[in-house]
Protein backbone atom coordinates (compact mmCIF):
# COMPACT_ATOMS: atom_id res chain seq x y z
CA UNK A 1 0.00 0.00 0.00
CA UNK A 2 2.89 2.47 0.80
CA UNK A 3 4.79 1.61 -2.03
CA UNK A 4 1.78 2.48 -4.49
CA UNK A 5 1.41 5.71 -2.78
CA UNK A 6 4.79 6.58 -2.89
CA UNK A 7 4.79 5.91 -6.55
CA UNK A 8 1.59 7.68 -7.40
CA UNK A 9 1.19 10.91 -9.71
CA UNK A 10 1.29 13.43 -7.69
CA UNK A 11 -2.30 15.43 -9.09
CA UNK A 12 -3.59 11.90 -8.09
CA UNK A 13 -2.08 12.40 -4.67
CA UNK A 14 -3.03 15.88 -4.58
CA UNK A 15 -6.91 15.14 -5.99
CA UNK A 16 -6.71 12.19 -2.92
CA UNK A 17 -6.13 14.91 -0.16
CA UNK A 18 -8.47 17.60 -1.22
CA UNK A 19 -11.33 14.98 -1.19
CA UNK A 20 -10.45 13.75 2.60
CA UNK A 21 -9.50 10.58 1.52
CA UNK A 22 -5.91 10.51 2.25
CA UNK A 23 -4.27 12.14 4.96
CA UNK A 24 -0.95 14.31 4.53
CA UNK A 25 0.21 13.18 7.91
CA UNK A 26 -0.11 9.41 6.19
CA UNK A 27 1.30 10.79 2.93
CA UNK A 28 4.17 12.16 4.67
CA UNK A 29 5.30 9.11 7.25
CA UNK A 30 4.93 7.04 3.84
CA UNK A 31 7.90 8.80 2.05
CA UNK A 32 9.32 9.60 5.43
CA UNK A 33 9.87 5.34 5.55
CA UNK A 34 10.93 4.97 2.29
CA UNK A 35 13.72 7.45 2.76
CA UNK A 36 14.66 5.45 5.38
CA UNK A 37 14.59 2.36 3.01
CA UNK A 38 16.14 3.68 0.04
CA UNK A 39 18.03 6.53 0.61
CA UNK A 40 21.17 4.30 1.75
CA UNK A 41 22.92 3.84 -1.53
CA UNK A 42 20.73 5.97 -3.68
CA UNK A 43 22.29 8.76 -1.88
CA UNK A 44 19.45 11.14 -3.04
CA UNK A 45 18.85 13.37 0.16
CA UNK A 46 21.30 14.92 2.41
CA UNK A 47 19.05 16.02 5.28
CA UNK A 48 15.80 14.92 5.92
CA UNK A 49 13.37 17.14 8.35
CA UNK A 50 11.42 14.45 9.82
CA UNK A 51 9.92 16.74 12.58
CA UNK A 52 9.51 19.86 10.42
CA UNK A 53 7.92 17.87 8.07
CA UNK A 54 5.57 15.83 10.13
CA UNK A 55 4.82 19.30 12.15
CA UNK A 56 3.78 20.60 8.28
CA UNK A 57 1.56 17.74 7.28
CA UNK A 58 -0.03 17.93 10.79
CA UNK A 59 -0.80 21.45 9.98
CA UNK A 60 -1.67 21.15 6.65
CA UNK A 61 -4.43 18.54 8.09
CA UNK A 62 -5.83 20.83 9.95
CA UNK A 63 -6.36 23.34 7.77
CA UNK A 64 -7.91 21.13 5.52
CA UNK A 65 -10.83 19.68 7.93
CA UNK A 66 -11.04 23.71 8.72
CA UNK A 67 -12.17 24.01 5.06
CA UNK A 68 -9.26 26.23 4.69
CA UNK A 69 -7.10 24.65 1.45
CA UNK A 70 -3.43 26.11 1.36
CA UNK A 71 -2.84 25.72 -2.60
CA UNK A 72 -2.41 23.66 -5.28
CA UNK A 73 -0.15 21.66 -3.48
CA UNK A 74 -1.52 21.40 0.11
CA UNK A 75 -0.10 18.32 1.77
CA UNK A 76 1.56 17.08 -0.94
CA UNK A 77 5.43 16.03 0.06
CA UNK A 78 8.34 17.74 -1.75
CA UNK A 79 12.30 17.71 -1.98
CA UNK A 80 14.00 20.70 -2.14
CA UNK A 81 17.33 20.77 -4.05
CA UNK A 82 20.36 22.06 -1.65
CA UNK A 83 22.22 24.46 -3.23
CA UNK A 84 21.03 27.97 -3.16
CA UNK A 85 17.33 27.25 -2.77
CA UNK A 86 17.52 28.20 0.66
CA UNK A 87 14.89 27.57 3.64
CA UNK A 88 15.36 29.83 6.67
CA UNK A 89 16.87 27.43 9.63
CA UNK A 90 17.63 24.31 7.27
CA UNK A 91 21.22 23.26 7.08
CA UNK A 92 22.55 24.28 3.39
CA UNK A 93 25.26 23.38 2.01
CA UNK A 94 25.80 23.47 -1.65
CA UNK A 95 27.34 20.60 -2.07
CA UNK A 96 30.65 21.87 -0.26
CA UNK A 97 32.30 20.75 2.56
CA UNK A 98 33.17 24.62 3.22
CA UNK A 99 29.39 25.38 4.28
CA UNK A 100 28.86 22.09 6.11
CA UNK A 101 27.41 23.80 9.13
CA UNK A 102 25.80 27.06 6.62
CA UNK A 103 22.46 27.67 7.88
CA UNK A 104 20.40 30.52 5.93
CA UNK A 105 18.37 32.96 7.12
CA UNK A 106 16.30 34.05 4.38
CA UNK A 107 13.86 31.69 1.95
CA UNK A 108 14.40 31.30 -1.89
CA UNK A 109 11.48 33.26 -4.06
CA UNK A 110 10.20 29.83 -5.19
CA UNK A 111 10.77 27.39 -1.94
CA UNK A 112 8.16 29.97 -0.83
CA UNK A 113 5.79 29.80 -3.33
CA UNK A 114 5.95 25.89 -2.98
CA UNK A 115 5.28 25.59 0.81
CA UNK A 116 2.59 28.93 0.29
CA UNK A 117 0.88 26.38 -1.63
CA UNK A 118 0.64 24.03 0.84
CA UNK A 119 3.92 21.74 0.56
CA UNK A 120 5.51 20.04 3.16
CA UNK A 121 9.00 19.92 3.08
CA UNK A 122 11.06 16.44 3.53
CA UNK A 123 14.31 17.55 2.89
CA UNK A 124 17.14 19.22 1.05
CA UNK A 125 18.64 16.64 -1.89
CA UNK A 126 22.42 16.07 -3.59
CA UNK A 127 24.41 18.52 -5.65
CA UNK A 128 27.60 18.81 -6.91
CA UNK A 129 29.62 21.26 -5.43
CA UNK A 130 27.53 24.40 -5.90
CA UNK A 131 26.15 22.40 -8.61
CA UNK A 132 29.27 22.97 -11.35
CA UNK A 133 29.02 19.84 -13.57
CA UNK A 134 26.32 17.68 -14.59
CA UNK A 135 27.20 14.61 -12.55
CA UNK A 136 26.20 14.63 -8.42
CA UNK A 137 28.60 13.91 -6.26
CA UNK A 138 30.97 15.85 -4.32
CA UNK A 139 33.34 15.12 -1.34
CA UNK A 140 30.97 15.79 1.74
CA UNK A 141 28.41 13.29 0.91
CA UNK A 142 29.74 11.13 -1.66
CA UNK A 143 27.44 9.85 -5.02
CA UNK A 144 23.80 10.26 -6.01
CA UNK A 145 23.06 6.94 -7.89
CA UNK A 146 20.16 6.41 -10.47
CA UNK A 147 17.72 3.89 -8.88
CA UNK A 148 18.19 1.86 -11.98
CA UNK A 149 21.18 0.46 -11.28
CA UNK A 150 23.56 1.84 -7.86
CA UNK A 151 26.74 1.53 -8.97
CA UNK A 152 25.53 4.57 -11.51
CA UNK A 153 25.37 8.50 -11.31
CA UNK A 154 22.01 9.92 -11.78
CA UNK A 155 23.26 12.84 -13.63
CA UNK A 156 23.32 16.10 -12.29
CA UNK A 157 23.60 18.77 -10.71
CA UNK A 158 19.72 18.24 -9.32
CA UNK A 159 21.11 14.67 -9.45
CA UNK A 160 19.36 13.82 -5.90
CA UNK A 161 15.77 15.17 -6.80
CA UNK A 162 15.40 13.28 -10.09
CA UNK A 163 16.91 10.08 -7.91
CA UNK A 164 14.11 11.08 -5.28
CA UNK A 165 11.56 11.63 -7.62
CA UNK A 166 12.35 8.53 -9.60
CA UNK A 167 12.52 5.54 -6.75
CA UNK A 168 9.32 7.06 -5.03
CA UNK A 169 10.95 9.16 -1.87
CA UNK A 170 8.76 12.18 -2.53
CA UNK A 171 5.62 13.25 -4.47
CA UNK A 172 7.48 16.13 -6.38
CA UNK A 173 10.86 18.23 -5.97
CA UNK A 174 12.71 21.08 -6.95
CA UNK A 175 15.95 21.68 -8.88
CA UNK A 176 17.95 23.94 -10.96
CA UNK A 177 19.07 24.30 -14.39
CA UNK A 178 22.07 26.07 -15.42
CA UNK A 179 23.50 23.91 -18.12
CA UNK A 180 21.00 21.01 -18.40
CA UNK A 181 20.95 20.31 -13.99
CA UNK A 182 17.33 19.20 -14.25
CA UNK A 183 16.96 17.76 -17.79
CA UNK A 184 20.60 15.28 -17.12
CA UNK A 185 19.25 13.69 -14.17
CA UNK A 186 15.93 13.21 -15.37
CA UNK A 187 17.29 11.57 -18.40
CA UNK A 188 19.49 9.55 -15.86
CA UNK A 189 16.63 8.62 -13.85
CA UNK A 190 13.90 7.96 -15.96
CA UNK A 191 11.66 10.87 -15.44
CA UNK A 192 10.26 14.62 -16.17
CA UNK A 193 12.47 17.71 -15.63
CA UNK A 194 11.18 20.80 -17.05
CA UNK A 195 13.03 24.34 -17.54
CA UNK A 196 10.62 26.46 -18.23
CA UNK A 197 11.53 29.82 -20.46
CA UNK A 198 14.01 32.38 -18.83
CA UNK A 199 11.95 34.64 -16.53
CA UNK A 200 9.23 32.81 -15.57
CA UNK A 201 10.44 31.90 -12.34
CA UNK A 202 11.34 34.66 -10.43
CA UNK A 203 14.52 34.25 -8.47
CA UNK A 204 15.48 37.58 -6.66
CA UNK A 205 19.05 36.68 -6.02
CA UNK A 206 20.96 38.92 -3.57
CA UNK A 207 23.25 40.83 -3.26
CA UNK A 208 23.13 40.46 -6.89
CA UNK A 209 19.87 40.91 -8.26
CA UNK A 210 21.04 41.31 -11.79
CA UNK A 211 22.67 37.13 -11.57
CA UNK A 212 19.68 36.57 -12.92
CA UNK A 213 20.69 35.00 -17.12
CA UNK A 214 19.34 33.06 -19.04
CA UNK A 215 21.50 30.66 -18.30
CA UNK A 216 19.76 30.48 -14.39
CA UNK A 217 16.34 28.64 -14.12
CA UNK A 218 14.32 26.13 -11.32
CA UNK A 219 12.04 24.35 -12.11
CA UNK A 220 10.18 20.61 -11.14
CA UNK A 221 11.44 17.34 -11.34
CA UNK A 222 8.71 14.67 -11.30
CA UNK A 223 7.15 11.50 -12.28
CA UNK A 224 4.50 12.75 -15.20
CA UNK A 225 4.33 15.34 -17.70
CA UNK A 226 0.96 16.45 -15.72
CA UNK A 227 2.66 16.69 -12.28
CA UNK A 228 5.35 19.23 -13.84
CA UNK A 229 2.48 21.29 -14.86
CA UNK A 230 1.52 20.99 -11.06
CA UNK A 231 4.34 22.23 -9.73
CA UNK A 232 5.32 25.01 -12.97
CA UNK A 233 2.04 26.82 -11.70
CA UNK A 234 2.86 27.55 -8.22
CA UNK A 235 6.76 28.10 -9.27
CA UNK A 236 6.47 29.93 -11.99
CA UNK A 237 5.49 34.09 -11.90
CA UNK A 238 6.75 37.54 -11.37
CA UNK A 239 8.56 38.86 -8.20
CA UNK A 240 8.79 42.42 -7.22
CA UNK A 241 12.40 41.84 -6.69
CA UNK A 242 13.56 40.25 -9.84
CA UNK A 243 14.57 43.19 -12.38
CA UNK A 244 14.61 40.27 -14.56
CA UNK A 245 11.44 38.03 -14.36
CA UNK A 246 8.45 37.89 -16.77
CA UNK A 247 5.29 39.08 -16.09
CA UNK A 248 2.38 36.46 -15.74
CA UNK A 249 0.80 35.66 -19.22
CA UNK A 250 -2.37 33.54 -17.93
CA UNK A 251 -0.97 30.02 -19.05
CA UNK A 252 -3.06 27.28 -18.16
CA UNK A 253 -0.35 25.11 -17.17
CA UNK A 254 -2.67 21.74 -16.54
CA UNK A 255 -4.87 22.62 -19.62
CA UNK A 256 -1.82 23.12 -21.69
CA UNK A 257 -0.96 19.01 -21.22
CA UNK A 258 -4.29 18.49 -22.94
CA UNK A 259 -3.75 21.07 -25.55
CA UNK A 260 -4.12 19.12 -29.22
CA UNK A 261 -0.94 18.31 -31.72
CA UNK A 262 -2.20 16.98 -34.70
CA UNK A 263 -0.45 18.66 -37.33
CA UNK A 264 2.34 20.38 -35.49
CA UNK A 265 5.81 20.46 -36.85
CA UNK A 266 8.59 19.25 -34.76
CA UNK A 267 11.85 19.22 -36.38
CA UNK A 268 14.17 16.00 -35.14
CA UNK A 269 17.69 16.42 -34.46
CA UNK A 270 19.61 13.31 -33.77
CA UNK A 271 22.78 15.32 -32.74
CA UNK A 272 21.55 18.90 -32.17
CA UNK A 273 23.49 19.93 -35.18
CA UNK A 274 26.66 17.89 -34.58
CA UNK A 275 26.91 16.47 -31.20
CA UNK A 276 28.52 12.86 -31.13
CA UNK A 277 25.67 10.23 -29.43
CA UNK A 278 25.69 6.48 -28.60
CA UNK A 279 24.32 4.82 -30.62
CA UNK A 280 21.88 3.11 -28.00
CA UNK A 281 20.72 6.22 -26.91
CA UNK A 282 20.06 7.70 -30.75
CA UNK A 283 17.67 4.20 -31.26
CA UNK A 284 15.68 5.04 -27.79
CA UNK A 285 15.63 8.44 -29.03
CA UNK A 286 14.26 7.75 -32.75
CA UNK A 287 11.92 5.37 -31.24
CA UNK A 288 10.48 8.07 -29.17
CA UNK A 289 10.30 10.01 -32.27
CA UNK A 290 8.46 7.93 -34.03
CA UNK A 291 6.03 7.85 -31.68
CA UNK A 292 5.11 11.21 -32.00
CA UNK A 293 4.89 11.00 -35.24
CA UNK A 294 1.40 8.54 -34.55
CA UNK A 295 0.93 10.51 -31.96
CA UNK A 296 -0.19 13.22 -34.68
CA UNK A 297 3.16 15.47 -35.38
CA UNK A 298 4.46 16.04 -38.36
CA UNK A 299 8.33 14.72 -38.03
CA UNK A 300 11.27 16.20 -39.90
CA UNK A 301 14.52 15.72 -39.43
CA UNK A 302 16.17 19.19 -38.98
CA UNK A 303 18.95 20.23 -37.03
CA UNK A 304 20.01 23.89 -35.99
CA UNK A 305 23.06 25.70 -37.00
CA UNK A 306 24.74 26.46 -33.84
CA UNK A 307 27.45 28.71 -35.13
CA UNK A 308 30.05 26.26 -33.58
CA UNK A 309 31.64 23.05 -32.71
CA UNK A 310 30.20 20.83 -29.40
CA UNK A 311 33.75 21.61 -28.31
CA UNK A 312 33.24 25.57 -28.75
CA UNK A 313 29.86 25.45 -27.50
CA UNK A 314 31.20 23.43 -24.16
CA UNK A 315 33.68 26.11 -23.80
CA UNK A 316 31.72 29.03 -24.19
CA UNK A 317 29.34 27.22 -21.52
CA UNK A 318 32.48 26.60 -19.17
CA UNK A 319 33.49 30.35 -19.65
CA UNK A 320 29.89 31.59 -18.77
CA UNK A 321 29.79 29.60 -15.76
CA UNK A 322 33.34 30.38 -14.84
CA UNK A 323 32.49 34.59 -14.30
CA UNK A 324 29.49 33.62 -12.65
CA UNK A 325 31.21 31.34 -10.47
CA UNK A 326 33.97 33.86 -9.62
CA UNK A 327 31.45 36.52 -8.67
CA UNK A 328 29.98 34.41 -6.68
CA UNK A 329 33.60 33.79 -4.70
CA UNK A 330 34.32 37.49 -4.47
CA UNK A 331 30.89 38.22 -3.13
CA UNK A 332 31.40 35.41 -0.59
CA UNK A 333 35.19 36.67 -0.25
CA UNK A 334 33.65 40.52 1.03
CA UNK A 335 31.38 37.94 3.23
CA UNK A 336 34.55 36.68 5.14
CA UNK A 337 34.77 33.23 3.17
CA UNK A 338 37.85 33.16 0.85
CA UNK A 339 37.44 30.12 -1.37
CA UNK A 340 40.59 29.75 -3.26
CA UNK A 341 42.62 31.13 -0.31
CA UNK A 342 41.48 29.45 3.59
CA UNK A 343 39.49 27.11 2.10
CA UNK A 344 41.01 25.89 -0.88
CA UNK A 345 41.73 22.30 -0.36
CA UNK A 346 37.93 22.10 1.19
CA UNK A 347 37.32 22.50 -2.60
CA UNK A 348 37.01 19.62 -5.25
CA UNK A 349 40.25 20.51 -7.93
CA UNK A 350 37.86 20.57 -10.98
CA UNK A 351 35.88 23.64 -8.70
CA UNK A 352 39.02 25.62 -7.82
CA UNK A 353 40.13 25.26 -11.57
CA UNK A 354 36.93 26.54 -12.77
CA UNK A 355 36.85 29.81 -10.06
CA UNK A 356 40.66 30.26 -11.34
CA UNK A 357 39.63 30.40 -15.19
CA UNK A 358 36.49 33.06 -14.23
CA UNK A 359 38.89 35.07 -12.27
CA UNK A 360 41.20 35.07 -15.10
CA UNK A 361 38.73 36.09 -17.71
CA UNK A 362 38.83 39.63 -18.20
CA UNK A 363 35.37 41.82 -19.11
CA UNK A 364 36.45 42.17 -22.73
CA UNK A 365 36.44 38.46 -22.89
CA UNK A 366 33.40 37.58 -21.16
CA UNK A 367 31.28 40.01 -22.96
CA UNK A 368 32.70 38.90 -26.53
CA UNK A 369 31.18 35.35 -26.05
CA UNK A 370 27.87 37.05 -26.36
CA UNK A 371 28.65 36.97 -30.04
CA UNK A 372 28.72 33.06 -29.86
CA UNK A 373 25.69 33.03 -27.68
CA UNK A 374 23.38 35.07 -30.31
CA UNK A 375 24.59 32.65 -33.23
CA UNK A 376 23.41 30.09 -30.96
CA UNK A 377 20.23 31.74 -30.53
CA UNK A 378 19.76 32.22 -33.58
CA UNK A 379 20.19 29.20 -34.92
CA UNK A 380 17.16 28.07 -32.44
CA UNK A 381 14.87 30.57 -33.87
CA UNK A 382 15.72 29.58 -37.31
CA UNK A 383 14.28 25.98 -36.31
CA UNK A 384 11.35 27.59 -35.14
CA UNK A 385 10.84 29.88 -37.99
CA UNK A 386 10.14 26.23 -40.07
CA UNK A 387 8.66 24.42 -36.64
CA UNK A 388 6.85 24.05 -33.85
CA UNK A 389 8.88 22.37 -31.51
CA UNK A 390 12.64 20.88 -31.57
CA UNK A 391 13.37 16.97 -30.24
CA UNK A 392 17.02 15.62 -29.73
CA UNK A 393 18.66 13.84 -27.26
CA UNK A 394 18.81 14.74 -23.93
CA UNK A 395 22.11 13.31 -23.12
CA UNK A 396 24.44 11.83 -25.39
CA UNK A 397 25.55 8.85 -23.19
CA UNK A 398 23.24 6.18 -20.61
CA UNK A 399 24.56 6.73 -16.66
CA UNK A 400 27.92 5.76 -16.34
CA UNK A 401 29.64 4.35 -12.87
CA UNK A 402 30.50 6.31 -9.86
CA UNK A 403 33.96 7.17 -8.93
CA UNK A 404 34.92 5.90 -5.68
CA UNK A 405 36.34 9.30 -4.30
CA UNK A 406 33.59 11.87 -4.63
CA UNK A 407 35.27 13.14 -8.39
CA UNK A 408 32.69 11.41 -10.86
CA UNK A 409 32.71 12.50 -14.04
CA UNK A 410 31.12 11.68 -17.66
CA UNK A 411 33.09 10.04 -20.05
CA UNK A 412 36.44 11.82 -21.99
CA UNK A 413 35.06 9.62 -25.27
CA UNK A 414 31.39 9.65 -26.89
CA UNK A 415 30.88 7.56 -30.11
CA UNK A 416 35.07 7.40 -30.77
CA UNK A 417 34.99 11.17 -30.38
CA UNK A 418 36.54 13.17 -27.63
CA UNK A 419 34.42 15.12 -24.97
CA UNK A 420 34.91 17.34 -22.08
CA UNK A 421 33.80 15.30 -19.19
CA UNK A 422 32.04 17.51 -16.92
CA UNK A 423 29.37 18.48 -19.39
CA UNK A 424 30.06 18.19 -23.17
CA UNK A 425 28.49 14.30 -23.19
CA UNK A 426 25.15 16.08 -22.78
CA UNK A 427 22.96 18.30 -25.60
CA UNK A 428 21.45 20.82 -22.98
CA UNK A 429 23.37 23.15 -22.09
CA UNK A 430 22.97 25.56 -25.68
CA UNK A 431 19.20 25.75 -24.63
CA UNK A 432 20.20 27.54 -21.60
CA UNK A 433 22.54 30.41 -23.74
CA UNK A 434 19.15 30.74 -25.80
CA UNK A 435 16.31 30.37 -22.84
CA UNK A 436 13.75 28.56 -24.33
CA UNK A 437 11.75 26.11 -22.68
CA UNK A 438 12.56 22.74 -22.34
CA UNK A 439 11.14 19.15 -20.97
CA UNK A 440 13.32 15.92 -21.04
CA UNK A 441 11.16 12.79 -20.45
CA UNK A 442 11.43 9.14 -20.54
CA UNK A 443 12.52 7.60 -24.28
CA UNK A 444 12.95 4.03 -22.88
CA UNK A 445 15.38 1.75 -22.35
CA UNK A 446 18.95 0.86 -23.57
CA UNK A 447 19.30 -3.07 -23.98
CA UNK A 448 21.22 -2.77 -20.51
CA UNK A 449 18.14 -1.53 -18.87
CA UNK A 450 19.25 1.96 -18.22
CA UNK A 451 17.06 5.29 -18.78
CA UNK A 452 17.54 7.43 -21.87
CA UNK A 453 15.83 11.02 -21.91
CA UNK A 454 13.95 13.03 -25.18
CA UNK A 455 14.78 16.44 -25.32
CA UNK A 456 11.66 18.83 -26.31
CA UNK A 457 12.58 22.23 -26.93
CA UNK A 458 9.96 24.95 -27.68
CA UNK A 459 10.10 28.80 -28.82
CA UNK A 460 10.44 31.49 -26.49
CA UNK A 461 7.82 31.49 -23.73
CA UNK A 462 5.51 28.79 -25.40
CA UNK A 463 5.78 26.54 -22.43
CA UNK A 464 2.14 25.23 -23.18
CA UNK A 465 2.74 23.48 -26.63
CA UNK A 466 6.00 21.90 -25.20
CA UNK A 467 4.24 20.06 -22.37
CA UNK A 468 1.52 19.06 -25.01
CA UNK A 469 3.78 17.31 -27.19
CA UNK A 470 5.42 15.89 -23.92
CA UNK A 471 1.95 14.63 -22.83
CA UNK A 472 1.40 13.49 -26.13
CA UNK A 473 4.34 11.01 -25.54
CA UNK A 474 3.14 10.02 -22.18
CA UNK A 475 -0.48 9.09 -23.49
CA UNK A 476 1.10 6.86 -26.67
CA UNK A 477 3.89 5.37 -24.39
CA UNK A 478 3.37 5.92 -20.65
CA UNK A 479 5.63 5.34 -18.88
CA UNK A 480 5.12 5.49 -14.78
CA UNK A 481 5.11 1.72 -14.33
CA UNK A 482 6.81 0.52 -17.18
CA UNK A 483 10.03 1.29 -16.56
CA UNK A 484 11.68 -2.06 -15.20
CA UNK A 485 14.63 -1.96 -13.08
CA UNK A 486 13.67 0.69 -10.31
CA UNK A 487 13.49 -0.94 -7.09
Amino acid sequence: MHRDLCFAPAVELARRLARGELSSLELTTAYLARIEAQNVGLGAFVAVLGERALAQARAADRSLAAGRCLGALHGLPIAIKDLFDFLPGVPNTFGSRVFEGFVPDQTATYVRRLEDAGAVVLGKTNTPEFGHKGVTDNLLFGPTSTPFDLTRNAGGSSGGSAAAVADGLCALAQGSDAGGSIRIPAAHCGVVGFKPSWGRVAAAYRPDGFLHTPALHAGPITRTVADAALMASVMCGPDARDPLCLPDDGLDWAGACALPVDGLVLAFSPDLGGFPVDAAVSDCVARAVSALGDAGLEVRELSPDLGASHHELTELWLREMAVLYAAMAANMKRDGVDLLGAHRDALCPEFVELLERGEALSAVEAKRDDVLRTRVFDGFQDVFGQADVLACPTVAVPPFPNAADGSTLGPSEVAGQPTERSIGWCLTHPVNFSGHPAISVPAGLTPDGLPVGLAIVGRRHDDGRVLAVAAALERVRPWLGNLPGLR
